[in-house]
C-alpha cells in the first residue's frame, strides 16, 4: 500500500448546495466543511473511492 509519507490532499472546490444527502454525507466524511477546505489523507481505496463519488465537487492538490 501506501508509505507513511505519501499523502493525497483534497480540496473542496464546488458548494454543497444542490448536492444530495449522499454527496453531502461524503464531503462531510473526508473531513471537508466549507468550499475551499483542503484535507490530506493517505491514497486508500476507500478514500479514492469517496473522491470518486464526489469527483465534480473535489479536485486533487499537489
Amino acid at each position: 500500500m501506501a508509505n507513511k509519507s505519501e499523502k493525497v490532499k483534497i480540496k473542496l472546490v464546488r458548494s454543497l448546495i444542490g448536492a444530495t444527502k449522499t454527496q453531502i454525507k461524503v464531503v462531510k466524511a473526508l473531513g471537508l466543511n466549507k468550499t475551499n477546505d483542503v484535507v490530506e489523507h493517505a491514497p486508500s481505496a476507500t478514500v479514492m473511492g469517496m473522491v470518486n463519488k464526489i469527483s465534480h465537487m473535489v479536485e486533487i492538490v499537489d
